[in-house]
């Protein structure tokens, strides 16, 4: 006989605790602290025995109270070279890696998913919830965009990268048949999953911060935007469109790849600060006259956190932003614009129309905000989770209760007997 892993024989010497038994929680890789290990600490919360699991974890210590102190359990690629800095070139081998998590010690499985996450094996007496904040945007719906950005459009490494696309997709697609309940971050992440995997799934917005982002007392004459620096955020777009607007400031906090090329681009009245600490970014947030939201994104925290301080929101009119400002006619409850191409054009006309409508409410903004607080995340989740778990436990008890085909046949013997 084989003898059981040591995180098999850890986790079965454990006594299970809590409704849910022995809970395992799935994390694709733990590098920096960003919007999805902000959801990661709040489930953790919620189940704190739980154990952890990474594909890699390299997180800086000043963030490991958030996850209770817990270090995850992770797979081989943790052990290749240079995987703290490269460790998305192992892409390819990721799902082979989350495969190699031995969780059959484990009642419930929880999964936070944006690639590879919620491909680990779970057995037919175990419980997998996955909170999905995207499907793989790069194998699926962004692909194409994916390819342009990374220079893959055509030649032999487009053809090797296409095809390791439509392996993941495969894989991807496969893998869902393995989790009991998907739940979105947004109603937009949903319909995706919808499309790529053909399950519903249950929308619970991940939690913000609110208590530590409030509104301050002066407003300033600037616009402020916010994010890392990569293609796909258009923070060039954004400086391109206070390019054509002289006369009002733009101040841009961030770092990332196309830095340096932003600042190239970067007009007087834009100021590039750089990354800066949280009190930095409130501070600016709560100054502001309002936030310029260009991306595209699955939901978008960094809106929620200008709201929360009080920052009405000029934001792009796709994705997460519609489920997240709202764009009234009534003063009462607006807390934002959108516009509804990526354009220059459109982000100015955007500002006109937003400065012509004169003053936002910032206690209506903050109202807003207040509705995707951690506590009403972690309530949400639990119910979630609690119910799926009693719905499974009711049908399973309903299947052990049913004859066998033996005992049917029997039965239907007896019964033509007794005519």
């Amino acid at each position: 006989m084989a003898r059981p892993s040591l995180n098999q024989r850890l986790v079965t010497d454990r006594p299970a605790t809590g409704p849910f038994g022995r809970v395992a929680v799935v994390h694709e890789w733990l590098t920096t602290y960003g919007g999805s290990e902000r959801v990661l600490a709040q489930i953790l919360r919620i189940w704190p025995e739980a154990d952890l699991y990474s594909v890699v974890d390299f997180l800086a210590e000043e963030h490991r109270d958030a996850l209770l102190g817990k270090h995850a359990i992770t797979s081989f690629i943790q052990r290749l070279p240079r995987a703290r800095r490269s460790y998305r070139t192992y892409l390819p081998l990721m799902p082979i890696a989350v495969e190699q998590f031995d969780l059959s010690g484990y009642d419930l499985v929880i999964s936070s998913s944006h690639a590879v996450a919620k491909g680990v094996i779970t057995g037919p007496g175990q419980l997998h919830v996955s909170y999905v904040h995207s499907p793989i945007r790069y194998a699926w719906d962004l692909q194409h965009q994916y390819l342009e950005e990374a220079r893959l459009s055509s030649g032999i490494k487009s053809c090797i990268a296409r095809s390791l696309l439509h392996y993941m997709r495969i894989w991807d697609q496969r893998t869902a048949h393995g989790v009991d309940l998907f739940i979105a971050n947004s109603a937009y992440v949903a319909r995706r999953i919808r499309k790529a995997y053909g399950y519903p799934a249950k929308v619970i917005f991940p939690p913000v911060d609110v208590a530590r982002f409030t509104p301050g007392a002066v407003r300033e004459d600037f616009y402020l935007t916010a994010s890392r620096f990569v293609p796909y955020k258009k923070i060039a777009l954004a400086v391109e469109a206070f390019a054509a607007m002289p006369t009002r400031r733009l101040v841009v906090i961030g770092d990332g790849p196309d830095f340096e090329k932003i600042r190239a681009i970067a007009p007087p009245n834009v100021v590039l600060l750089g990354y800066q600490p949280d009190d930095v970014l409130i501070d600016h947030m709560r100054r502001a006259r309002a936030f310029v939201f260009v991306a595209e994104e699955d939901f978008g925290i960094v809106p929620v956190e200008a709201q929360a301080c009080g920052t009405p929101v000029i934001a792009y009119g796709r994705g997460g932003a519609l489920e997240t400002v709202i764009d009234s006619d009534d003063r009462n409850v607006r807390t934002g614009l959108f516009f509804e191409h990526q354009s220059v054009e459109d982000i100015v006309d955007a500002v006109h129309r937003f400065e012509a409508a004169g003053p936002f409410d910032a206690s209506a903004c903050r109202r807003n905000a207040l509705g995707f607080s951690p506590e009403r995340f972690r309530k949400e989740m639990l119910d979630a989770v609690r119910a799926i778990h009693e719905t499974t436990r009711l049908k399973g008890a309903e299947v052990a209760r049913r004859p066998g085909p033996v005992d049917a046949h029997a039965e239907e013997v007896t019964a033509k007997a007794v005519v």
